[in-house]
């Protein structure tokens, strides 16, 4: 799973991310990717389950690209614990995303496979996605 391997400090405060994607928002490597349409936390759990679902659809043909990275610590404090007592420990990382951030693009394969993919690979994260192709992306012979 991903997780920074160095931290300038364990712990974060939540924080509020508010307006949408300034960057990362449109495609950058792969002729097509899916974006997100809300704001959510995606935990490194939910990034790797849907990059192993992109993956084993397009039987490891093509490349792709994870756009989002969790860096930022979420802390959690065992079950039954009282109030009080401090901040808890650091329990998993998450990607802070916003609408119309860019969170995964593919190359190199037809784009029926692509849609198909990407379309599994969304249904692994908790926020909605949309379709993007690259406006400069020929059909061959296949269309959407």
């Amino acid at each position: 799973m991903l997780q920074p391997k160095k931290q300038k400090y364990r712990k974060q405060q939540k924080g509020k991310m508010k307006g949408n994607a300034q960057s990362g928002n449109s495609l950058a490597f792969g002729s097509f990717g899916i974006k997100s349409l809300e704001t959510c936390w995606i935990t490194a759990r939910q990034i790797e389950a849907a990059r192993q679902a992109l993956t084993r659809y397009m039987k490891r043909e093509g490349q792709i690209w994870i756009r989002i990275y969790p860096d930022k610590p979420i802390t959690k404090k065992p079950a039954e614990v009282r109030m009080g007592k401090g901040k808890g420990a650091p329990e998993m990382f998450v990607a802070r995303v916003t609408p119309g951030r860019m969170l995964f693009e593919a190359e190199g394969v037809p784009v029926a496979v692509a849609k198909e993919a990407l379309r599994l690979a969304a249904q692994k994260l908790p926020v909605i996605t949309k379709f993007i192709v690259r406006p400069d992306y020929e059909y061959a012979q296949t269309s959407i």
